[in-house]
């Protein structure tokens, strides 16, 4: 495959946005939380964008830290235009890895891959958890990080799919605790309506600090 290199004549020829190829990503929005009990995503509101303008939507999770320890980062979405209740029904799958931080030493020995039943959701409108089994720490130094993918949250055909991926710091002073706890959660919004807002909290407490990034991605 011949290898295309670009100077500064390619670069300036460009003369509208049509001209770059479709596929990156565009920032639409950031939020900062600041002892935030939620962080939410509107469409329509504060320059927010979620709707058919983009047919996938990543959330990037950076440096999220709980106010409280032994908490999980949790999500969940709205079809209500007007009040936007956050009690979409869903069904979900989620696995973890974790390695402690004492291995080969600690609780968990070398590591372990383990499916999360308990945070599978069955047809529930519950906010989905997206951190665990071992709960994230609020230690100063301890944070989340990761991203949510949401496909075609405008369809009005199909329900709506999603994936995350969660990496945090284990908490508190049991078998978790020290861990790297990497969560992988898949599931469907089971409506065909348009999905339109999205929220982010913890299971209590505040989000203390961090910063939620929203991306659309245009079709390839």
């Amino acid at each position: 495959m011949a290898l295309v290199k670009y100077n500064n004549n390619s670069i300036s020829a460009v003369t509208s946005a049509a001209s770059i190829p479709s596929g990156a990503m565009t920032h639409i929005k950031t939020l900062t939380a600041s002892s935030s009990g939620t962080l939410s995503f509107v469409d329509g509101s504060s320059d927010v964008v979620l709707d058919s303008t983009y047919p996938i939507y990543v959330f990037k999770f950076i440096n999220i830290h709980p106010a409280t320890d032994a908490t999980k980062f949790q999500f969940n979405g709205s079809d209500d235009d007007s009040s936007h209740s956050y009690d979409v029904v869903k069904t979900t799958t989620s696995f973890s890895t974790y390695h402690h931080e004492s291995a080969p030493g600690g609780p968990h020995g070398n590591g372990v891959l383990a499916y999360n039943a308990g945070n599978d959701l069955a047809q529930s409108t519950a906010f989905q958890d997206l951190t665990g089994p071992g709960d994230s720490g609020a230690d100063a130094d301890q944070s989340q990080n990761g991203e949510l993918w949401l496909y075609n949250p405008s369809s009005t055909t199909f329900v709506k799919h999603f994936m995350t991926t969660m990496q945090s710091s284990g908490a508190g002073a049991g078998s978790s605790a020290g861990a790297s706890d990497e969560t992988f959660t898949a599931g469907y919004f089971n409506t065909t309506a348009d999905i339109t807002a999205i929220q982010f909290k913890q299971s209590s407490g505040n989000l203390d600090s961090g910063k939620i990034k929203l991306y659309g991605i245009k079709d390839s």
